[in-house]
């Protein structure tokens, strides 16, 4: 075994796979570093690396920048990933920032935008009700394109064609419906509801949800909320 190659039981975090080794593990890295502070075994532990080479890319991404050490010796993102995403304009991201929290506001439910990027669906934005129970799904989340509303909705409008954990007649229901909507699909207590976001060249590029406990939710959740959200996701589409 090379100094650089992970153990055969790495974690996923080292997924998906460039097939250039030392980008696929220094990306591995900062993953590990972003999802909370991290001391080197907690690098180790995350990533699946051996501690000599998770230390020397740590290393690595410090001197450029991409993390940094606090004052406890703990690694955090750094300063460069700030100024790099700074410099990155997103239509969408931006515009959610204005659309989302008025979503949250009528419904008092937790608010979430996802893009689809393979066989995950990550959370690109959200917000958060202030208090009392919610389903909180952090920025950055990446969740399975297997469950959840969603889900549905980023498959049902999926060109080309891909494969799918759902059937063609629930995605067909979802198309012809304009929303989809789960419960207990994700997480055990967990109901949602979910709409298409479109570009103007009239492409779904994201899924606007409405998620929160079965208890409030409900079992049939766009009963409740389909309205709201289809209004919150043109609201979205005029703005970009």
């Amino acid at each position: 075994m090379g100094k650089d190659t992970a153990p055969t039981d790495a974690p996923e975090s080292l997924t998906p796979v460039s097939g250039i080794g030392v980008l696929d593990k220094s990306v591995a890295v900062l993953r590990a570093a972003a999802e909370e502070p991290a001391t080197l075994a907690d690098l180790c532990g995350r990533t699946g690396l051996p501690r000599a080479t998770a230390h020397r890319l740590a290393v690595g991404l410090e001197l450029h920048g991409l993390l940094t050490r606090d004052g406890d010796g703990l690694w955090r993102p750094g300063s460069a990933l700030r100024e790099l995403a700074a410099s990155t304009a997103d239509a969408l991201v931006d515009t959610a920032a204005m659309v989302l929290p008025r979503l949250r506001e009528i419904t008092g439910e937790s608010v979430q935008l996802y893009r689809r990027e393979g066989d995950h669906r990550v959370c690109v934005a959200a917000a958060e009700p202030p208090s009392g129970l919610r389903d909180t799904v952090p920025v950055g989340s990446r969740l399975p394109m297997t469950a959840g509303s969603g889900a549905k909705v980023l498959a049902a409008w999926a060109e080309p064609r891909t494969d799918s954990f759902f059937s063609d007649r629930s995605l067909a229901e979802v198309r012809k419906r304009g929303w989809a909507q789960s419960a207990g699909e994700r997480e055990s207590g967990v109901a949602s509801v979910s709409a298409p976001v479109r570009n103007p060249r009239g492409e779904v590029i994201a899924a606007i949800s409405v998620s929160g406990p079965i208890d409030r939710m409900g079992r049939r959740p766009g009963a409740r909320w389909a309205a709201d959200l289809l209004q919150a996701a043109e609201a979205l589409q005029r703005r970009i």
